[in-house]
């Protein structure tokens, strides 16, 4: 997966083929711009001008890309203590990498059964992005002790280098005896199938060493750009199903207020048609009596 660049920096796109119009082609021109009707010729000027002003804005981009790059690399330094206090925070609370994951849509895939078990033991995540923030970055996903495997922290990097090819290396598992989950899922998933058919990876330990498309490989980029600057706001997502659950119970309540609502007028309707019928009674009693 490539690695995504700060969000101030301009994407890196590729740029069109400039023609660079040189002395000797403008020589050229000049000498032959006799030839041309008026109407050409002023075009063929303004065409130069144009490209002598273009090539002043893209000197103009170079330099605030360097610059911008510099503040970048400013601004990570000082925020590294302030990451570094967070992740002692989250330490501190029970299932709070896990929760966290499992509440982002995107990576809430990862977390299937067979492998949820062992992320219950992710104690923190944190980000690290490399001294040249645009060559790439790693991911550390720090563990407790836990009946799985040895490691006490699994380290994934992505590295673009400079002619803008991708790619990723991992830790090695160090798994415990009869304990490897990547069995387990290697089992149901063909990684062939998966890097042609761009299908999404059945779990973490089927993501975390795959290394076959790095540049297709989305979900470090979500931990790094959504999860990492702020994995509090995914933490406190509430559950969907008692949302669903109030929803449903506020709906039921309005529906027998309604219920009653309607009982009511029926009743109201029923004591003005008693009444009409009684009054209809009793004139017709006055005039009997009054033959």
């Amino acid at each position: 997966m490539a690695p995504k660049h700060q969000s101030s920096l301009p994407p890196q796109t590729k740029k069109p083929k400039k023609v660079r119009l040189t002395p000797a082609s403008r020589a050229e021109e000049t000498s032959a711009s006799p030839n041309l009707p008026k109407e050409e010729k002023e075009q063929q000027e303004e065409i130069e001008h144009i490209d002598e002003v273009q090539n002043e804005i893209d000197r103009c981009n170079e330099q605030a890309n360097k610059k911008i790059l510099k503040v970048e690399q400013k601004n990570n330094k000082l925020r590294q203590p302030f990451f570094q206090k967070r992740s002692e925070l989250t330490s501190k609370i029970r299932n709070f990498g896990v929760t966290t994951f499992v509440n982002h849509p995107q990576l809430s895939v990862l977390f299937v059964q067979e492998g949820e078990e062992a992320l219950h033991y992710l104690i923190r995540v944190e980000v690290r992005e490399f001294e040249n923030i645009k060559s790439g970055y790693r991911i550390d996903f720090c563990f407790n002790e836990n009946p799985y495997f040895e490691n006490k922290v699994l380290s994934k990097e992505f590295h673009l280098n400079e002619s803008g090819d991708s790619s990723s290396k991992c830790t090695e598992i160090k798994w415990k005896s009869r304990k490897d989950l990547m069995k387990s899922s290697s089992q149901t998933q063909n990684k062939a199938s998966r890097k042609t058919q761009h299908e999404e990876p059945e779990s973490f330990f089927t993501w975390f060493p795959d290394h076959s498309d790095a540049a297709a490989d989305e979900l470090g980029e979500v931990i790094k750009d959504d999860i990492w600057p702020n994995p509090l706001q995914y933490y406190l997502v509430p559950d969907v199903d008692d949302e669903e659950g109030e929803e449903e119970d506020d709906d039921d309540v309005k529906e027998e207020e309604g219920l009653e609502d309607i009982d009511e007028e029926r009743d109201e309707d029923k004591g003005e048609e008693d009444e009409d019928y009684e009054e209809e009674e009793k004139g017709e009693e006055d005039e009997g009596e009054d033959d």
